[in-house]
C-alpha cells in the first residue's frame, strides 16, 4: 500500500507526526500490554482538538481507518495499516462545583488528586493509573462507589468528540443525544473523544482495603464471601480474587511468591459498621495480611493493588448469572488448592445495587441486571499465552451452566472482539441500536481497532 504524503498534515498539527522507525515512534505507540503491540503506518502526537480535526480529516481523505489511545489499556489490534491518533498531552483536569471536566488523555490519579482539594470524589476504577476517557466509555466499574452510585457512565454530563467526518460535536442529554447515548457504553467505536465532564461525590474518605487469607483456605473464603454478600448495604462494594502471586520485592514479605485468597471491600459509612459488616469473612479463615483501615479517598488504589508498569500479560472475561454452591464447588476445583492453575489470580466482583438501575439519562451499557463479574489475569511472555488461554477457556467451559453472555464493556479483552464475541457481550437490542448510531456517525467504520461495532445496513 502505498504512504500518503504526510507534510501537509506536519505543517497543520503543533504534535509530532511519526512513521515507524522514527524518534519517538515507539514511545508513542507503546501499550500497557507488550504482548499486543500497536504497529500504525502514521502517529500523530495530538497536543489540540485542531490536532486531532486535522489528524482524522487527512485520514478520512486518505482512506486511512483511525485507532486511538490514552494509555493504551485496551487495545486489541496492532492497527498496522492505521493513522494513531495518541491523546495523552490532552491532559487538562479541574472541577467546578461538583463537576469535573478531563481531557481525551487524562488518568484517574489526576482526577482523584484535584477532587480531593474539594472533599469530593470521582467514580474511578481499581487502578487509578488508566484513562478516564477509555474506562468512562466502557462503562467503568468502582471498587468504592459502584453500588451505590452505578457505572462511570451513569454520570457523564457532556461528551466532546471528533468524529469520523473531522468535525467536532459535543454530546450530552440535549445535543445528540443519540450519539450520547451509544458512547457511554459503546467503548471507542465513534470517534476521538477530546474531553469528558461528569459528576462528582461528596466522598473524602471510605473505610476498607485488602484482606489476604492463605491459599489452603479458597473454599471456606470463597463459600463465606458467597453467602456475605446478599447481606451487604450498596455503601459497600467487593470482590474476591484467588491469586498466586511472583516472588517480586515490591510485594509486602507475606505476599512475596504466595497462594492467598485477597478480599477487597471498601464502605462509605461508618468505621463501626464497616468492621461489623465485615466480622463474617474475618471469621472465614485466619488472615495472612490485614489492610483494611480508614483511607482517603486518593489511596483506592490500595483496595486491588493493581499493577501500574506495562507487563505482558493474558486477561480473560466472563459474567456469572448466579453464585450458587455448586459454582463456587467447581471455582475451589479450578483455582483452588488442588489445581493446577496457571494464572496469576481468578476474581470475582460482586455488582448489583445501582449497576443494576438505568441512571436518569440511559446509555449503552448492557450488564444491568449481571450479578457477578469474573475476570482473570496471567502474567507471561508469548510462550505462556496459549497455555494461560486454554486453562481459562478450561475456566469458562467448568462454569458455563452459570454463565450469562451479557458482559460489562469494561473487562471486555481482546478475545472478545469478534462480531459475534461483541453482540453477544451487548445482547441484540443494545448492539443492533449501537450499529445504528454508527452508520449515521461512522458509516466506513474508520474507528474500527476495538470492540467493534459494525455499521447497520
Amino acid at each position: 500500500m502505498t504512504q500518503p504524503n504526510t507534510a501537509e498534515l506536519a505543517r497543520a498539527v503543533q504534535g509530532a507526526v511519526l512513521r515507524p522507525g522514527d524518534p519517538g515512534y515507539a514511545e508513542e505507540c507503546a501499550g500497557f500490554n507488550p504482548i499486543h503491540p500497536l504497529t500504525p503506518a502514521i502517529v500523530v502526537a495530538a497536543e489540540s482538538v485542531d490536532d486531532v480535526r486535522h489528524a482524522v480529516r487527512f485520514a478520512r481523505d486518505n482512506s486511512m481507518p483511525v485507532a486511538v489511545k490514552a494509555t493504551g489499556h485496551q487495545v486489541v489490534d496492532p492497527a498496522a495499516e492505521a493513522l494513531l491518533i495518541t491523546t495523552r498531552r490532552l491532559d487538562e483536569v479541574s472541577v467546578a462545583g461538583r463537576v469535573a471536566r478531563a481531557g481525551g488523555g487524562a488518568r484517574w490519579q489526576q482526577v482523584l488528586d484535584e477532587a480531593a482539594k474539594s472533599g469530593l470524589a470521582p467514580i474511578a476504577g481499581s487502578a487509578p493509573s488508566v484513562g478516564v476517557v477509555g474506562y468512562s466509555l466502557g462503562g467503568g466499574l468502582s471498587p468504592v462507589l459502584g453500588r451505590k452510585y452505578g457505572y462511570a457512565a451513569d454520570h457523564v454530563r457532556r461528551i466532546e468528540i471528533v468524529t469520523a467526518d473531522g468535525e467536532f460535536r459535543v454530546a450530552s442529554a440535549d445535543s445528540e443525544p443519540e450519539l450520547f447515548w451509544a458512547l457511554r457504553g459503546g467503548i471507542g467505536n465513534f470517534g476521538v473523544v477530546t474531553a469528558i465532564e461528569f459528576d462528582l461525590f461528596p466522598h473524602p474518605r471510605f473505610y476498607g482495603g485488602a484482606l489476604y487469607f492463605p491459599g489452603a483456605d479458597t473454599e471456606a473464603v470463597l463459600r463465606a464471601w458467597r453467602e456475605w454478600v446478599p447481606t451487604l448495604p450498596e455503601e459497600a462494594t467487593t470482590s474476591v480474587m484467588v491469586q498466586r502471586l511472583p516472588p517480586m520485592p515490591e510485594l509486602p514479605e507475606p505476599l512475596r511468591g504466595a497462594f492467598v485468597v485477597h478480599l477487597r471491600f471498601a464502605h462509605l459509612g461508618e468505621a463501626a459498621e464497616a468492621e461489623r459488616l465485615l466480622a463474617p469473612m474475618r471469621a472465614a479463615a485466619p488472615a495472612v495480611l490485614d489492610l483494611i483501615g480508614e483511607k482517603p479517598f486518593t489511596s483506592i488504589a490500595e483496595i486491588h493493588l493493581d499493577p501500574t508498569d506495562p507487563i505482558p500479560h493474558f486477561s480473560g472475561g466472563a459474567s456469572l448469572g448466579e453464585l450458587s454452591t455448586a459454582t463456587v464447588g467447581k471455582l475451589v476445583e479450578l483455582t483452588g488448592p488442588d489445581s493446577d492453575c496457571p494464572l496469576l489470580g481468578v476474581e470475582l466482583r460482586a455488582l448489583g445495587g445501582a449497576f443494576d438501575r438505568e441512571p436518569a439519562v440511559p446509555n449503552a451499557v448492557p450488564s444491568r441486571g449481571v450479578p457477578f463479574a469474573l475476570y482473570a489475569l496471567g502474567v507471561g511472555g508469548p510462550d505462556a499465552m496459549p497455555t494461560m488461554g486454554a486453562y481459562f477457556d478450561r475456566i469458562v467451559d467448568g462454569l458455563r451452566p452459570w454463565t450469562t453472555a451479557r458482559r460489562t464493556p469494561t473487562f471486555l479483552v481482546e478475545r472478545d472482539a469478534t462480531p459475534a464475541g461483541v453482540r453477544a457481550a451487548y445482547g441484540d437490542a443494545v448492539h443492533d441500536r449501537l450499529a445504528a448510531v454508527k452508520r449515521a456517525y461512522d458509516p466506513a467504520n474508520t474507528f474500527r481497532f476495538n470492540h467493534n461495532i459494525q455499521p447497520a445496513g
